[in-house]
């Protein structure tokens, strides 16, 4: 059986650790090409300004359009060639990071995000989409980021809905993991090489299912902490561990023990349009719930899900992520977007089809329901 792990050759998170992004320039050369939004740039202009006199080196922005299209990656990599950039440095959301992944082609990458939002800074894959916006196509590079920076105060003074929503991302990691090495199903971790052809899939390793249920536990240990510091704009010990499950945590659990239900019916989810205002981890926080419900996890165990979301204000129901009504058709649309062939519901380790979908998600929908009044 061959397996594959992959992971950031350097991953580093501390307060005001952006005053050492020069030390990591250098290990390339003296200059990089910065792609990151005007007002990303501007929260941490200083650090940056810093950080090249101390180094001596040269950060080049590139003026991001704001949109990781076809289009903008060739721009930026005829700027680093003209500039004779030796790197090239994603600092912000998850348009710039992905942008930056494009650029690089899996060689010399900083990873700077500016919010624990989702765990996309870790991984090898991105997203590209038309100069409209319109998706495009997945991107997969031959390695991950060569560093990966957390500056751990940048995300302290961020809106706390970003970490709450990155803690909605993480938390269907352990669930879809689990899944995933049940079922003996492939994961992200092998795509660079099964798609260029010649080498097999690949399924998970017992080191990525141990730091997804890690990624779960310290949810639940520090969720709750984490998010009154970041509401306070400090950085604590369960902010800075609950950072790390959101990114590191949750990004190699994801990539290397492998996505199932939850997030393939969070796709589908998509279609309707009341989703449209939620952060991806929002609605990934109800799908966990609906995948719980589609494998008739316990009791418990859904309660205890419940229990952490309500505590941080994770959505539970359909109403929470902006659906207030909802025909059965709307629903089948959802399960059949969820159920196409490529999609990750079919590492669930029983077959799925779309009644299932529909049945699972109007029960969870009635579960989360059901819990936030007995909560009221």
């Amino acid at each position: 059986m061959r397996k594959a792990f992959i992971s950031p050759s350097k991953y580093v998170q501390g307060e005001d650790e952006l005053f050492n992004l020069g030390y990591f320039i250098k290990t390339f050369g003296e200059s990089a090409l910065l792609i990151a939004h005007a007002d990303d740039v501007q929260r941490v202009k200083q650090k940056l300004e810093y950080t090249m006199e101390k180094y001596g080196v040269t950060i080049v922005e590139s003026g991001f359009s704001g949109e990781c299209s076809r289009q903008e990656v060739k721009r930026l990599q005829q700027l680093a060639i003209e500039h004779n950039c030796s790197c090239t440095i994603g600092l912000g959301g998850g348009k710039a990071i992905d942008t930056a992944k494009c650029v690089a082609e899996g060689d010399a990458l900083i990873i700077v995000p500016t919010i624990a939002a989702t765990d996309a800074p870790t991984s090898h894959s991105a997203v590209l989409y038309s100069p409209e916006g319109e998706f495009d196509d997945y991107a997969y590079f031959k390695q991950s980021p060569s560093v990966v920076m957390i500056d751990t105060t940048v995300i302290a003074n961020a809106p706390t809905r970003f970490l709450v929503a990155g803690m909605g991302d993480a938390l269907s990691t352990y669930f879809e993991a689990r899944a995933t090495a049940n079922s003996y199903s492939n994961v992200n971790a092998g795509l660079p090489c099964g798609a260029n052809g010649g080498v097999s899939p690949a399924k998970g390793t017992k080191a990525a299912l141990a730091l997804a249920k890690l990624c779960y536990e310290t949810l639940l240990e520090d969720g709750a902490k984490a998010k009154t510091s970041c509401d306070a704009n400090l950085v604590t010990p369960a902010l800075e561990n609950i950072i790390e499950t959101n990114i590191l945590l949750s990004g190699l659990g994801f990539e290397s023990g492998g996505l199932a239900a939850a997030h393939a019916i969070h796709n589908g989810l998509t279609s309707l349009e009341g989703t449209h205002s939620y952060y991806h981890g929002e609605k990934v926080a109800f799908t966990t719930l609906v995948q719980l419900v589609l494998e008739n996890a316990s009791t418990a165990e859904i309660n205890e899900v419940l229990q952490f979301c309500v505590s941080v204000g994770l959505p539970v129901c359909l109403a929470d992520i902006g659906v207030t009504s909802v025909t059965n058709d709307e629903l089948r649309n959802v399960a059949q977007k969820a159920c196409i062939p490529e999609e990750s519901i079919h590492s669930m380790p029983f077959p799925v089809n779309e009644e299932m979908v529909v049945a699972a998600i109007r029960v969870a929908d009635h579960i989360g329901q059901q819990y936030k009044q007995k909560g009221e």
